[in-house]
């Protein structure tokens, strides 16, 4: 009998430590140097006897921006989920990010506000606060640090095959001038050797190409058009341990769009505010740091207090027209010995954070697949079954809430229309009922899947808390 979604990701989104890790190959080979990438090779090290990660950018030493990541000075957050992967990955992680300057906020230090409402604390989730380059230049650390990971400074051009399965990778020099120095192959090209290949190529990933031009099918592409800006400020912070350390405030989307669909604000390192705001509709970009300030101003008072100090450096904008995923679960035919992961399987709207919290669950999942004793000889179906939970769980969070925008227009999973009244029951009585904001948060925060909102206890409750919310507003007009 096969475990339902609602087990398998209970299971990925384990705090258990890692166990039973043997090795199982030579050489692995991961395609990407981003989080998703360098969490994979964080997994492979336990079974590989040695890991080689090809990426294109020099990586800094350092927290720095790079060519490879153009949206890393956009917010990004670690939800409770990922979180908790990453301390399994690394023991000592949050430790050692709160001495780097990073603000470890429980969920006391976290707001949410709906329509400039606050809701009610769940008491139960905190996030590690921090820019992007600074918790993907900490995980880059720790997992290059391990005796048998190495970066390869170069270009993927393709895969070998042998037989049904993948047996190498192609690469060439990088020709940008801002790349370091490439491994192997004298400056020409040649084959990297894999007993193992991960693909951490992002979105602009060529894995489906590759495989069509080998003979093999390539997956399908959903997409989902969303066409969200996203303009972000960072500002001086007087307080090195501030009582809000991280906010979101959401507005109910409207058949005409606002300036600011939501705004983000969290503590980063080095006494830093980092806000984000969010408009769709076809709206120009924020870029004035005068606008900027002005619809902060129009949102809850830490946002005003934020942008009262010393702008650090031009507002950085970013552009995302659509979440898409690759369906590689459903190839009838795929080779052996390769796996996707991260934003090349499934990228979403960027602004309900599921990205690298994402990206650390799919790791899990290798890890899971790796530590089963899989056969090596065929496709990795298990892996893809249990990767398929992790997306379709954050694949029904993002797309549920772009769908109840009047600018989008499906395409529409059957049954919505009830699915959506579900999910507005219990996203209303978490404004107020502390019970069912926690079991809300549990799903957004990628600690528990969307199922589990389903239990007949929690709709019934939710359904109750909003009746006697009615009858109190009554009361009081």
């Amino acid at each position: 009998m096969s475990e339902s979604a609602a087990r398998v990701f209970a299971r990925l989104s384990t705090d258990e430590p890692l166990v039973r890790t043997r090795t199982l190959m030579g050489k692995a080979v991961v395609l990407g140097g981003s989080l998703a990438g360098l969490l994979a090779a964080r997994v492979l090290s336990d079974h590989a006897e040695s890991v080689v990660i090809i990426e294109r950018d020099s990586l800094p030493p350092a927290a720095a921006a790079r060519p490879g990541t153009p949206h890393d000075g956009q917010l990004h957050t670690l939800m409770h989920g990922g979180r908790m992967q990453l301390q399994r990955l690394f023991p000592g992680f949050e430790e050692e990010a709160r001495a780097g300057g990073a603000i470890v906020s429980s969920p006391y230090t976290i707001r949410a506000y709906a329509d400039g409402v606050p809701k009610v604390s769940d008491g139960a989730m905190g996030l590690i606060s921090s820019s992007r380059p600074f918790l993907e230049a900490l995980v880059r650390r720790r997992t290059l640090a391990l005796p048998n990971v190495k970066v390869l400074t170069c270009r993927a051009t393709g895969l070998e095959f042998r037989g049904a399965a993948v047996s190498g990778v192609r690469c060439g020099p990088v020709t940008r001038p801002d790349a370091g120095a490439g491994g192997g192959g004298g400056g020409g090209e040649w084959v990297e050797d894999a007993d193992f290949v991960v693909d951490a190529m992002g979105r602009a990933s060529k894995l489906g190409d590759w495989l069509e031009k080998a003979g093999w099918e390539r997956p399908t592409m959903r997409r989902m058009a969303i066409d969200i800006d996203y303009a972000t400020g960072y500002f001086r912070r007087t307080t090195g341990d501030p009582e809000l350390a991280a906010a979101i405030a959401y507005r109910t989307p409207t058949a005409v769009p606002p300036r600011v669909a939501s705004g983000a604000i969290t503590a980063i390192e080095d006494d830093r505010w980092l806000i984000t705001l969010a408009n769709y509709g076809k709206q120009p970009p924020i870029r004035d740091v005068d606008e900027f300030r002005k619809l902060c101003g129009e949102l809850p008072p830490v946002y005003r207090e934020a942008v009262e100090g010393e702008q650090l450096g031009d507002i950085l904008t970013y552009h995302q027209a659509d979440s898409r995923r690759r369906d590689y679960h459903l190839l009838k035919r795929f080779p052996a010995r390769l796996i996707s992961v991260g934003d090349a399987v499934a990228s979403f709207n960027p602004i309900y954070g599921q990205g690298m919290s994402s990206a650390a669950l799919h790791a899990s999942a290798l890890s899971h697949h790796l530590r089963s004793a899989p056969d090596l000889r065929g496709p990795a179906r298990a892996f893809l079954t249990d990767q398929r939970v992790v997306v379709d769980a954050a694949w029904q969070i993002s797309t549920a809430a772009d769908l109840a925008r009047p600018d989008v227009h499906g395409p529409y999973p059957r049954g919505y229309r009830l699915t959506k009244w579900f999910a507005e029951q219990i996203a209303e009585a978490s404004l107020t009922d502390r019970e069912v904001a926690v079991r809300f948060n549990s799903v957004t925060y990628m600690r528990s899947h969307p199922r589990s909102l389903a239990a007949p206890a929690t709709l019934l409750r939710a359904l109750r808390v909003n009746r006697s919310a009615r009858t109190s507003r009554r009361g009081r007009s």
